[in-house]
């Protein structure tokens, strides 16, 4: 395969996906992986593409979010490795709030069988949670139907009612400098909140989000315990000394 049509074939990747491995651009190219990174940082120079650990996500504004769906399908190997993991974490009798997310609605099945509270503005997780037979509380607010996420001053108002034993929440990034972020300013007063209001709060975050920095500030590296699934032993090496880490294989 050309060049060019190799790095059609990358780009063609991404806007479908929206986030590719090495491995997987290598699969699909039959091209080496020296090859690959040497294609992804050709692309880069021309702001075609963002590279990240282990792969690229398509270039975009610090703004932008996929929806629900989209994220649904993105890592999901990996996000199945976080929720176990994560899960394991929730003890007998815990209140623990679970925001939106999708890594988050994945923990639900393995909290079968523990008796748990749960307090969360994902509508996302409402059905699954009454399947499982698990207690649960709904905050009120605004309805974000990109990300059927529960926002804004009732969502906050309710959460001033709690306090949780944990919290488990999504980020849309995980910088060293930045610490998470995430696009949308009132997803991210009510990651907030529930940091705030937790004894222990958990950042579930894909490798994906390593590295990268959305527009609104949740907190810094050290306000959570970091779950990923991956991550380089010199990321880790530095991670580490930023937050205490938590990586799973995926």
């Amino acid at each position: 395969m050309l060049t060019p049509e190799r790095q059609e074939l990358i780009l063609q990747m991404l806007q479908e996906q929206r986030n590719v491995s090495i491995p997987e651009f290598s699969e699909a190219t039959n091209a080496s992986v020296s090859t690959i990174r040497r294609d992804l940082i050709e692309l880069e120079k021309k702001q075609l593409l963002t590279r990240v650990h282990g792969g690229a996500t398509i270039a975009s504004s610090l703004s932008y979010e996929m929806s629900y769906t989209e994220k649904e399908t993105h890592n999901k190997t990996g996000k199945q490795a976080i929720a176990a993991f994560a899960a394991s974490l929730v003890g007998e009798n815990d209140c623990i709030f679970l925001d939106a997310g999708t890594t988050a609605n994945a923990m639900i099945p393995y909290l079968t069988g523990k008796n748990v509270t749960v307090v969360t503005n994902g509508l996302t997780h409402l059905e699954v949670l009454y399947e499982k037979d698990i207690t649960v509380y709904v905050t009120g607010g605004l309805v974000k139907d990109k990300t059927r996420t529960l926002i804004g001053r009732g969502a906050l108002e309710a959460l001033s009612q709690y306090r949780f034993d944990k919290c488990f929440l999504g980020t849309n990034g995980v910088h060293p400098e930045n610490g998470y972020t995430t696009p949308d300013p009132e997803e991210a007063s009510i990651k907030r909140q529930a940091m705030l209001r937790s004894n222990e709060p958990f950042i579930l975050a894909d490798r994906s989000k390593l590295g990268e920095t959305a527009f609104a500030y949740i907190a810094d590296m050290a306000e959570a315990t970091l779950i990923v699934d991956s991550i380089n032993a010199k990321l880790q090496a530095a991670y580490e000394k930023l937050t205490s880490l938590k990586v799973v294989d995926s």
